[in-house]
């Protein structure tokens, strides 16, 4: 890895991200990554014990932590991005505010899943979250686009998961078709988001009393790698 990589992934590390990888983008339509060939993933992790909580129903200390990891990964991508502008490159942070906060809109123009696989940060699961061998899906993700001339991995363009189904049995929704990603087929192939919404939402309500908040977790919960 260069000196500048070192810094830059040294630096998100100091400011609390748990995975930092750098990826080649120049595949990727350039009015997709805003003209920027490079993309940095960033993921924070949930305390093992959250997730561990959220056996039965969704709770309200995990639907915090979702927020505060949010919120954190804003923070990292933002002040990553600066960083990298203090030292003369372009360099675009691609919080919530810029993306989006995902509700209601199943389909950004540059997921941070996508950056995640081209930084060889992980794969995509049966249940279309990002995988990590080192926390599962127990994770947030966030993301740079830069020109810097970072040290770029070697993308990940097929799903690890191999047989594992657990995700698929325990889905509520029954979302989840047990098909394996790569990079060829499309979310919906494999994922119905608009089954695990519906159904997030409702057990929300169990486990929050009643509040409308869309979130569930069971997927996570269920991974054998987030143990």
């Amino acid at each position: 890895m260069n000196e500048l990589s070192e810094k830059v992934k040294s630096e998100l590390l100091l400011l609390g991200a748990d995975l930092v990888g750098f990826g080649n983008l120049e595949e990727l339509p350039v009015d997709v990554r805003g003209g920027l060939p490079v993309g940095i993933s960033v993921a924070v992790k949930y305390p093992k014990d959250v997730i561990l909580g959220i056996k039965e129903y969704p709770t309200r200390e995990y639907f915090d932590w979702y927020n505060k990891l949010n919120e954190s990964l804003d923070m990292l991508v933002t002040k990553g991005a600066q960083f990298l502008r203090d030292m003369g490159y372009n360099a675009v942070a691609q919080t919530r505010d810029n993306v989006g906060y995902g509700e209601g809109n199943d389909n950004t123009t540059l997921p941070h899943k996508t950056v995640a696989t081209r930084a060889g940060i992980g794969w995509i699961g049966k249940c279309a979250l990002l995988v990590t061998k080192e926390y599962g899906s127990a994770i947030r993700i966030s993301s740079i686009l830069t020109d810097a001339p970072l040290h770029t991995a070697q993308p990940v363009n097929a799903s690890l998961c191999g047989d594992c189904l657990l995700c698929t049995k325990h889905c509520p929704a029954g979302a989840v078709s047990g098909k394996l990603w790569d990079i060829s087929v499309y979310r919906d192939e494999f994922f119905d988001p608009v089954k695990c919404r519906k159904t997030a939402r409702e057990r929300a309500k169990i486990g929050f009393g009643g509040e409308d908040i869309t979130i569930c977790g069971k997927c996570i919960e269920v991974c054998p790698l987030c143990l």
